[in-house]
This record gives C-alpha cells, sequence and structure tokens, in this order.
C-alpha cells in the first residue's frame, strides 16, 4: 500500500461524501466545486500508486494525460475531464466567471458528481488491486 495514496483517496471521499450532501441540498455550485476536488484527488492518488508524484495543478485534462503518459488507461473521457476544467474557477469564485452565464443547476451537478464517483472508484479499484 501507498500512504501518501491513500491520505489523498480519503480527502477525495470526504469530497465525494460532501458533494453528495451539497447536491441533497441543493447547494449546487458547492457540490460542483467538491465534484471537481474528488476527481483531482483520486487522480493525484492514482499518479502516485504508479510512482509519480502528484503534480501541483487543478485540471483534470492535464492529470489524465499524464497518466495516459506512463501508460495508464485513461478513467475519464475527454468531454468529462474539459467539464470538469470549465466549472472550476465558477465553483470558486463568484466574480470574473470564465463561463457566461454561470448558473449550476441539478442536471449539471449530477453528471459531475457521476464523474466523480466513477474516478474515486477507479482509483480504489488499482489500489486494492496493486496497481503497478
Amino acid at each position: 500500500m501507498n500512504g501518501e495514496a491513500d491520505e489523498w483517496l480519503c480527502y477525495a471521499a470526504e469530497n465525494l461524501r460532501t458533494c453528495q450532501l451539497c447536491l441533497e441540498d441543493g447547494l449546487y455550485n458547492a457540490s460542483l466545486q467538491n465534484a471537481q476536488q474528488a476527481t483531482e484527488k483520486a487522480l493525484k492518488a492514482t499518479a502516485l500508486l504508479f510512482g509519480l508524484p502528484p503534480r501541483k495543478t487543478h485540471s483534470i485534462q492535464d492529470l489524465v494525460r499524464e497518466l495516459e503518459i506512463t501508460g495508464v488507461e485513461p478513467m475519464l473521457t475527454d468531454g468529462e475531464c474539459a467539464l470538469l476544467d470549465s466549472i472550476y474557477l465558477p465553483s470558486k469564485y463568484p466574480l470574473g466567471s470564465v463561463l457566461p452565464n454561470y448558473d449550476p443547476n441539478l442536471e449539471i451537478a449530477m453528471q459531475c458528481l457521476s464523474i466523480a464517483e466513477k474516478c474515486v472508484l477507479d482509483a480504489r479499484r488499482r489500489r486494492n488491486h496493486g496497481a503497478c
């Protein structure tokens, strides 16, 4: 087991649970932010399982590309990466959004939760089955 990867996965699980709770309460913006964070931390845990240091980036696409370069089959599509990357800044900062008319809603929050769940589960599976 990789202790540092386990720590990243614990934080990812916490973000995932927070995402779910926020979604249930209709707090879509907070749900989106936690979906992105859960995914980011799960990807960083996966990198550690393959002997890579976690990159200091919030870009889901960059993290997935780094794993692909090392031969790790991607767990996310380009579209899923683009979606999570597009909500990162608007979900954190209310002014100066990079998305015009940014208005989080149930549909997008559920889609992002599904992506985050898939990524966290994939990282757990890799950890439990000896990724390396």
